[in-house]
């Protein structure tokens, strides 16, 4: 068992249990207690886990959804990186969906002060406001609109998505695991995120370098869904080729190689 794959599993033992034990860990996956306290370190550097006497406890912010505002400010310039290289992905009078990420956000703020022609649908209300006087064709989903994540949801949403077939759909997510496939954290607007994907001829994914190597509570699909992943730095080796084995596009700065 390769080390990623043992991570992975120590991490669904996290969310099943909610805490683990070294010497229950070691002997299950047949490895070193020692091997077990080096996954735990890295997973409690990373904000997964918390270490604890004899072996963690899952943090609770795995399963937390930021707010709207809090969530832009993270990033912000890994976020302008990426909306460079996705520009190179739309073409004039393409039809694109978005989500309510703030990536997306900063990618859209690029696409349309070089791209004309456009129509957005989107469940953003921070896109919808941003955007209403960009010269492109704006289309709410509607919906129940969440306070907290600026975000339209539930049925109205999902059944507006799927009136529509488009060029692209362009979203993010919380994390990227090559066992646990692409995960979020927010269930209601995973659903969505599953529909976009489905309506679109070509499926983009934004994802900055802290979203790789780590889980979040809900799974959305595998990278066998996803056509492009635009990042701001050039991912691992192990990673490059984990991506072409399911004929995943990558793009990244030029000066990250």
């Amino acid at each position: 068992m390769k080390a990623f794959e043992r991570r992975d599993l120590v991490i669904n033992e996290l969310y099943r249990h909610r805490k683990v034990h070294v010497a229950d860990l070691a002997q299950k996956f047949g490895v070193s207690e020692e091997t077990i306290r080096r996954d735990l370190d890295r997973l409690d550097k990373e904000g997964i886990a918390k270490k604890n006497y004899g072996g963690a406890i899952l943090n609770a912010h795995t399963n937390e959804d930021p707010s709207y505002s809090h969530r832009h400010q993270v990033n912000i310039e890994a976020k302008r990186m990426i909306a460079v290289r996705l520009l190179e992905l739309i073409n004039d009078g393409d039809s694109v969906m978005t989500d309510t990420s703030t990536t997306a956000f900063e990618g859209l703020r690029r696409i349309v002060e070089d791209r004309k022609n456009l129509t957005i649908i989107t469940n953003s209300l921070a896109v919808l406001s941003e955007f209403q006087h960009s010269g492109q064709k704006l289309i709410s989903t509607g919906g129940l609109l969440g306070p907290e994540t600026s975000s339209f949801v539930g049925p109205t949403a999902s059944q507006t998505i799927l009136k529509y077939n488009v060029d692209v759909a362009i979203f993010s997510c919380k994390a990227l695991s090559m066992t646990g496939g692409l995960c979020d954290s927010n269930e209601a607007e995973t659903e969505l995120k599953v529909l976009m994907q489905q309506q679109a001829s070509k499926v983009v994914l934004l994802a900055d370098h802290s979203k790789f190597d780590r889980i979040a509570f809900i799974r959305l699909f595998s990278f066998d869904k996803v056509d492009y992943i635009v990042t701001d730095q050039r991912p691992s080796e192990e990673w490059i080729e984990f991506l072409a084995k399911y004929q995943v596009s990558l793009l990244y700065p030029a000066d990250s190689q």
